[in-house]
């Protein structure tokens, strides 16, 4: 029995290793390696050097503030909309419904493209520089990632029992406390699990900056993006992406930990 679950296990193993494990050792390999990585000499002054870079500061800053307030107005319209579209009935919910789905299937590049139709220089709305703005950035990501929050809490809504709303409302509770004391915490768990997805999202996303041309608007993909093709410094490209690997991680293991925590408390 034993040796039948070896067995069926090491082709995953070995499709993990090969796509995964083996070309993510390469590149923390050649983070440390100047030159090539055949014949580089071990060194840690690519590190030194790429860690106390400014631009890496800038990029870093703004790759956090991007994500987090990304997130935090995916978090909002996102729950806002579950509950419009679960709580209050109107002709077409299932038709927008079916709309913000649509956005899922999109790649991400194409909200920045229509972003330039509406805000760029020969654009319908014309605002100048916000186009090539942080804020244009952030409002690119809620419009793309929204959707990733509002689906998983409109799941959450479609299992709440209407008997529960039905006798807070007979018992004389107001809608703004129906929501408070019932809706918001039995949607809570799902909002706070696209919300985390959105984050990791947001805080990898490349199209969406690289489609809108905020040239001042460096974050660390695109700073990887810059090092290793655009000047083919590849150890320092190397180390950003090591860097940005080691943040998505750790965001993705306090994740595990909150939600292992919040499971054993509830």
């Amino acid at each position: 029995m034993t040796r039948t679950r070896v067995l069926w296990v090491l082709p995953p193993l070995a499709l993990l290793g090969g796509f995964l494990i083996y070309p993510l050792a390469l590149v923390v390999r050649q983070s440390f390696t100047s030159g090539s990585s055949s014949s580089g000499v071990p060194t840690l002054e690519i590190w030194r050097a790429v860690l106390s870079a400014g631009e890496f500061h800038r990029a870093l800053g703004n790759t956090v503030v991007i994500a987090v307030a990304a997130t935090a107005g995916c978090v909002v319209l996102g729950t806002f909309f579950a509950v419009v579209l679960a709580l209050v009935p109107f002709p077409g919910a299932t038709a927008v419904s079916r709309a913000v789905d649509t956005i899922l299937a999109f790649p991400s590049f194409l909200i920045a493209l229509s972003f330039t139709f509406l805000y760029g220089a020969a654009g319908i709305l014309q605002l100048g520089d916000f186009l090539y703005s942080r804020w244009c950035v952030i409002l690119a990501e809620i419009t793309f990632y929204t959707p990733f929050v509002m689906r998983p809490a409109l799941a959450a809504l479609g299992q709440l029992p209407a008997e529960r709303l039905n006798v807070a409302a007979s018992l004389g509770a107001r809608p703004w406390r129906v929501l408070r004391r019932i809706v918001l915490p039995e949607i809570a768990p799902a909002v706070a699990a696209g919300g985390a997805l959105c984050l990791l999202l947001t805080l990898n996303e490349f199209g969406i900056v690289l489609f809108i041309g905020a040239k001042d608007v460096l974050t660390l993909p695109m700073l990887v993006h810059s090092k290793g093709v655009v000047m083919f410094d590849y150890p320092a490209a190397c180390v950003v992406a090591v860097v940005e690997v080691a943040l998505s991680l750790a965001l993705y293991c306090l994740y595990r930990w909150v939600f292992t925590n919040a499971r054993m408390v509830a």
